[in-house]
């Protein structure tokens, strides 16, 4: 069962990341990078974690913040993609306290790179 996780509201801003990791043992999920607004070295941190992402939505949602925010939209919606698609769904507490379903999140990330709403970073999900 996936452990539920804190990650940034993609709602509230384009540069919303995922939150610090509620494990510190588990993955790292890029978090400090992404609110800092270092997209490349969230990217080196999150790839290092790639072999984990695949089982968790978290970590693929904070993956494709990551990329839309270098630009790399086709990646970041292949990402999204595989988060909301994802077999198991995930409840994501946002900065802001809410909790969101991984699948809500990610769909929120699509609409998102739709609108062009990364576009203007050019810098989430965590458990």
């Amino acid at each position: 069962m996936i452990a539920l996780a804190q990650i940034a509201a993609l709602a509230v801003a384009a540069q919303s990341p995922a939150a610090l990791a509620a494990d510190p043992a588990g993955p790292d999920y890029g978090t400090q990078e992404l609110v800092e607004g270092r997209n490349g070295a969230a990217l080196r941190t999150l790839t290092a974690e790639a072999d984990k992402a695949a089982d968790d939505p978290a970590l693929l949602i904070n993956l494709a913040v990551a990329h839309a925010r270098r630009g790399d939209e086709e990646r970041a919606r292949d990402l999204f993609e595989a988060a909301m698609a994802h077999d198991e769904r995930a409840e994501l507490e946002t900065i802001d306290g809410r909790w969101v379903d991984s699948r809500v999140l990610a769909r929120k990330g699509l609409a998102m790179l739709a609108r062009g709403e990364f576009a203007s970073t050019a810098s989430i999900a965590s458990r």
